[in-house]
């Protein structure tokens, strides 16, 4: 999105990251409007940097602020390679949020999305969130190994016959056995953007970073198609713990970077011929832990080697896995159509378009409203190129595979009344 950068008051040899604040009601996907940020260092809470306001659909403008040199988040065992800020939202009519921790690295932009809860439904219940250190800077337990390929009992038992993309993805944040612990349910895109965020750095090669990507939706849709933690008699799909899953963080923000390549090949996992479920794809960071899979690390420096997605996919998997493409997205009206809409295009697939962004334009009042007729003009190629603008999407105002399935969770989003949890 083209914002306006604000530039705090910095030296010019300091190096600089940039945050965008995102804030709506926790029900029905409702941006909050005049929301006040105060934005401090996390170890200096009481110093106010900086000062922000939300726009009609929720927003601030990006704001630039400090982080450490880049080459921290190029090498292992480096001082934290970001800075850690403390955000403090409040809105008339809703419960106030902190959310401590904060990790701005620099020459990306980070993307701290805020729910608030209306005051009348949570009297006087702040909301406190802390966001712990990074996994490959901070001391987390290492994956406890298991085979690739899960063995599926078929006699009689509920198999999946395809590889679906599920709505939501259950989050049981701690270990297995922590019954204490609580379960969230995640928009899957989400919680991938949560996952990819958590595991690496947003400053590596764009190539390493879609390599990592693949391996943790392959590792998430192996865990949804053979039920796993179901099959073992839990509630949830997976956990936040590394010993046993991946490193998933409640509140946490995301990267602008990594939110766009989740939203473009979210439906993709790694597959190998005749295996007709997901890749269990291990994983590790390859310095401190070793591992039978993908060393985040090594991606790294084969990102920075020019190795593409699937050359660093088949250096740790081997030449024989292949990048799939799920067929189902659940939680959609209708699936892609298999080509772009733009100006001049006309039918049912643009009509149900124009009909989503009118009922998103309720919630969004920066989108212009546009007559539902069937007809791409000018006007509905306005309405797009605005609503990519909001999410982070390429500003074409044509509607490609990301804008499609966007615009359809914003739609599911806004016409409900309350997420399920």
């Amino acid at each position: 999105m083209e914002e306006p950068i604000l530039k705090s008051m910095q030296s010019e040899d300091e190096s600089q990251g940039r945050l965008q604040v995102n804030v709506t009601a926790n029900i029905g996907l409702i941006p909050i409007q005049n929301a006040n940020i105060t934005i401090s260092y996390t170890g200096d809470p009481n110093n106010t940097l900086e000062t922000l306001t939300t726009d009609s659909s929720g927003q601030t403008d990006v704001v630039s602020l400090d982080a450490p040199p880049l080459s921290y988040s190029q090498t292992p065992n480096s001082p934290m390679p970001y800075s850690e800020y403390t955000l403090s939202v409040t809105a008339p009519g809703y419960e106030p949020v902190t959310v401590s921790g904060v990790e701005v690295l620099p020459d990306v932009t980070a993307l701290q999305n805020i729910e608030m809860v209306p005051t009348e439904l949570e009297q006087g219940n702040d909301e406190n969130i802390t966001i712990p250190d990074h996994t490959l800077y901070g001391d987390y337990p290492p994956k406890i190994p298991e085979d690739e390929i899960k063995p599926i009992d078929e006699s009689g038992e509920i198999v999946l016959s395809r590889v679906v993309i599920p709505e939501y993805i259950v989050v049981h944040d701690g270990v297995p056995t922590d019954a204490g612990a609580p379960n969230y349910y995640v928009r899957y895109t989400d919680y991938i953007k949560n996952v990819v965020s958590s595991e690496i750095y947003a400053t590596w090669p764009e190539s390493a970073i879609y390599a990592n990507t693949l391996a943790i939706m392959s590792f998430t849709l192996n865990r949804v198609y053979t039920e796993w933690y179901r099959n073992k008699g839990y509630n949830f799909t997976i956990t936040s713990s590394t010993a046993y899953d991946q490193k998933w963080i409640y509140g946490r923000n995301i990267y602008s970077n990594i939110d766009r390549l989740v939203d473009t090949i979210f439906a993709n996992y790694l597959s190998r011929p005749g295996v007709r479920q997901p890749i269990f794809t291990s994983y590790c960071d390859g310095q401190n832990v070793t591992c039978n899979g993908l060393s985040q690390w090594g991606s790294k420096y084969l990102g920075d080697e020019g190795y593409t997605p699937i050359e660093i996919i088949r250096y740790y998997y081997g030449s024989d896995m292949y990048i799939n493409t799920a067929t189902a997205v659940s939680g959609v009206p209708s699936s892609w159509p298999g080509y772009n809409l733009g100006t001049g295009a006309s039918g049912d697939k643009v009509l149900q378009i124009q009909q989503q962004l009118r009922r998103i334009a309720q919630n969004y009042p920066a989108i212009p409203t546009i007559t539902a007729d069937g007809i791409y003009g000018p006007r509905t190629a306005d309405a797009v190129r605005t609503f990519q603008g909001i999410f982070n999407l390429p500003q074409t105002g044509i509607i490609d595979y990301p804008t499609w399935y966007k615009i359809s969770e914003i739609y599911v989003g806004v016409s409900r009344i309350a997420e399920p949890g």
